[in-house]
């Protein structure tokens, strides 16, 4: 079940994991994350953008991997706690696995409803469509991602060749 709720910008209230990148924090929604591992091997793939890093193997099965701060446009360095969510995305049909590389994992947080307000307009040229809401978690805002539009949006088409 995708977490969406017009009322509350889209996102449903539930659990959400919040992953850090450059310093800021982001949720995914718990419901879509398979697990967290290490940053293993990535095999590059040539001709994918930037923030497609490559592929890696997960117990037998080849998954791409995304760098979700070269996505947004954040330094990418590699740390201590940098390290890979494994997450499923919804395709017509379908779901597809796939790795996001992000600085770190924090926690999974409980997000109720009155937490949760509609992402702010940004003007016209501001593309917030990869966002279900914002949520405050522990007295900061966060951005809760919405996974399926933000990866079908612009990437599926490239991922889509690597199967």
């Amino acid at each position: 079940m995708k977490p969406t709720d017009k009322k509350n910008g889209g996102a449903l209230p539930g659990k959400y994991l919040t992953v850090v990148l450059a310093g800021e924090t982001y949720g995914i929604a718990a419901s879509k994350v398979r697990e967290i591992i290490p940053l293993p091997p990535i095999t590059s793939v040539p001709q994918m953008p930037d923030h497609v890093r490559g592929v890696c193997n997960l117990r037998g099965h080849v998954i791409p991997i995304i760098d979700l701060r070269l996505k947004f446009r954040l330094p990418a360095e590699v740390a201590e706690r940098t390290c890979i969510v494994v997450v499923h995305v919804a395709l017509p049909g379908n779901t597809l696995a796939l790795g996001l590389i992000v600085d770190g994992v924090e926690e999974v947080a409980n997000v109720t409803a009155p937490d949760i307000a509609p992402t702010p307009g940004f003007g016209v040229n501001v593309d917030t469509s990869y966002l279900l809401g914002m949520a405050q978690i522990k007295g900061r805002v966060t951005a809760l991602l919405d996974l399926d539009r933000f990866i079908v949006a612009d990437t599926l088409q490239t991922l889509l060749g690597l199967r």
